[in-house]
């Protein structure tokens, strides 16, 4: 089945609000409202004193308002977006919420129940111990909307991510050729735009490994044919690419492309017409097993294909410099295979995703990774609301907001709060108030009079936010005075 229109991506029904309720739903803001107040609870039993008022929806959306306001404005700590008399103020945040109130929310923020929590830390070390219970009710949740409100195009790519933690965990991972080389590894489907169609997080070898190994087994359990059907080409790079694997989606109705290694079991050894260090720029060779055809091709090294779907070459060129005899370069075209153009075209999809994910990401270090992937499940749906409003918008002829602007929108929305306002002329009490407030007729001109602060004079006036006398007179405007006065010398 090949879907290329976006109108056929979207699935029927889905709402394309910024707020869209696919992803965060009724049924999630009633899961994190529950555990965190129970969560909440637990530590009062266990002696310690706070005040505690039980989070609502509402209230948990104007926190998630708050988290994606910080990941737009992004100061060095969330604190700082409380500060107070200083030039790096931002007045926002406290009209929406108490910093006292945020940080007893992140706190006590928890996704699992906290009594099923102590069960399963019972279990710890037996096959019935689940590294991922803390948070496996939102993973599976966001999984199923995931799937549900989008369905992707034919060029779909698989492929790992990871998400930043240094927490003490028996299933952090390293991985020395990406950006991010510490932290929670998840495998992942993804469509050319950026859509994590299916996750997977990583927790380790399992006890019992399977005969197929990990990569075949993590690629089948993401393309799957329940969900997908079939007429899926499906891009890996050498990690997952395997005879055994391609065959197996060749027989569920995908295609298959994706680079290679060499020594993997079923890849051909021939060496006889092989490419050599010496071989032309553009040489191509190519051998055919069954229903695989394996691919080499010289480029500035040398580039092995398998496919099950693509033909060896349909004509297609590159440009690339070229040394002439005078010492000058010139660029001229060699020939491409099909399978290296279509694997260039198409394996990017989950790159397009942590970058879009990346943009303006609520993350932050903590030492909870739990906390760790709620904030990047946070992004995840973030981000699917952006790819569905952005394609809808297209449809419709309209221009698509940046990634900026409809986290701001959707900000704006969760907080209840428009989006677009006019400037605040900041409030003073430095008004002019009489001295004798509360003073009888008699004693109004004595007794309720204060000495200036400026002239040293007696006066009926005082400043009512500055709590000191001053003169108010037509030839004598003390009042004034001392309010232009530098802070320093008042």
């Amino acid at each position: 089945m090949e879907v290329d229109s976006a109108e056929e991506a979207v699935s029927e029904g889905a709402s394309v609000l910024p707020d869209s309720p696919e992803f965060f739903d009724a049924e999630v803001w009633r899961l994190l409202c529950s555990n965190t107040n129970k969560s909440a609870a637990r530590h009062q039993e266990r002696g310690r004193k706070y005040h505690w008022t039980d989070v609502t929806p509402d209230e948990l959306k104007k926190f998630i308002g708050l988290l994606l306001y910080m990941g737009v404005m992004n100061l060095p700590k969330m604190t700082d977006f409380w500060r107070k008399q200083t030039i790096f103020e931002v007045p926002f945040p406290a009209t929406v919420m108490t910093r006292d109130r945020f940080k007893s929310i992140l706190s006590f923020f928890h996704i699992s129940d906290p009594e099923e929590d102590g069960q399963n830390d019972l279990a710890r070390g037996t096959e019935k111990y689940d590294v991922l219970h803390r948070v496996q009710p939102l993973l599976d949740m966001l999984r199923t909307r995931c799937m549900a409100v989008y369905h992707p195009r034919q060029h779909i790519s698989v492929d790992e991510r990871m998400v930043a933690t240094k927490a003490r965990l028996s299933f952090k991972q390293y991985m020395r050729d990406k950006p991010t080389k510490w932290g929670l590894k998840f495998f992942v489907l993804a469509d050319k735009n950026g859509y994590t169609v299916d996750y997977q997080l990583y927790t380790g070898k399992k006890s019992q490994s399977s005969v197929n190994g990990l990569s075949f087994d993590v690629v089948s359990s993401l393309v799957n044919k329940d969900y997908l059907g079939s007429g899926y080409i499906v891009y890996c790079d050498n990690f997952y690419t395997s005879p055994l694997l391609f065959r197996h989606l060749g027989q569920q109705g995908f295609g298959a492309c994706g680079t290679y290694r060499q020594g993997r079991i079923g890849v051909p050894t021939t060496t006889e017409n092989a490419l050599t260090k010496r071989s032309p720029r553009g040489s191509i060779r190519w051998s055919r097993d069954g229903d695989l055809l394996f691919v080499k091709w010289m480029d500035t090294r040398e580039v092995s294909m398998c496919t099950n779907v693509h033909s060896v070459y349909a004509g297609e060129t590159v440009l690339r410099w070229r040394k002439k005899a005078d010492g000058t370069y010139e660029r001229v075209p060699i020939p491409r295979p099909t399978a290296v153009g279509e694997y260039n075209r198409y394996m990017g999809g989950v790159d397009t995703s942590d970058q879009l994910l990346g943009t303006n990401t609520v993350h932050r270090k903590t030492r909870r990774w739990y906390i760790t992937v709620f904030q990047h499940m946070l992004d995840i749906a973030v981000t699917h609301s952006f790819i569905i409003y952005k394609e809808m918008s297209t449809i419709r002829g309209e221009r698509p907001p940046t990634r900026q602007d409809f986290q701001e929108l959707l900000t704006s929305q969760l907080l209840g709060v428009p989006l677009k306002t006019k400037p605040k002329v900041p409030t003073s009490n430095h008004l002019p108030v009489p001295t004798s407030s509360g003073q009888s007729k008699r004693q109004k001109a004595s007794m309720g009079r204060r000495q200036c602060v400026l002239c040293r004079r007696c006066t009926p006036w005082q400043c009512e936010e500055c709590k000191v006398g001053l003169c108010l007179q037509v030839d004598r405007n003390c009042f004034r005075m001392y309010h232009t006065l530098p802070e320093s010398e008042q």
